[in-house]
């Protein structure tokens, strides 16, 4: 039996400022664009990877969430407690840069972690943390 990873989540406010830096900024491919029912899912991709997907999706993808439920929610995205990816890249640094030079929120510059890698952070416009690594060189 073989599982593999095909789509995470991550919760964003403002789907056109979300895809200005994860299709703009960080160069995925836009795979779907869905509304329902005054919500908005949008899908993107790396080109390297087609069988895995983000899903940018409304803080509470629940139309019959409570109001309280709704505003907790986007408290918390708010303070940025929502969980975002991990990406891998062949050159963090040049990531950090690109990314930076494009007015991202830097965390963590890149740096040589114990575990070994060499990784940097960033929030994305939702308030997301997006850590971005590569094995360190031996």
């Amino acid at each position: 039996m073989e599982i593999n990873l095909s789509q995470c989540f991550i919760a964003v406010d403002d789907h056109d400022a979300a895809l200005a830096f994860y299709r703009d900024v960080l160069g995925l491919e836009v795979r779907n664009d869905v509304a329902f029912e005054g919500m908005r899912w949008v899908t993107v991709g790396s080109p390297a990877q087609p069988g895995v997907s983000i899903v940018l999706e409304p803080p509470l993808a629940n139309p019959n969430a409570s109001p309280a439920d709704q505003q907790a929610m986007a408290e918390l995205l708010a303070k940025g407690m929502l969980r975002g990816v991990i990406f891998s890249t062949d050159d963090v640094d040049a990531t950090f840069e690109r990314i930076r030079a494009a007015g991202g929120e830097v965390l963590q510059e890149p740096i040589d972690q114990p575990y070994g890698v060499r990784d940097c952070a960033f929030r994305d416009p939702a308030g997301n943390m997006l850590r971005f690594n590569q094995p360190r060189k031996q």
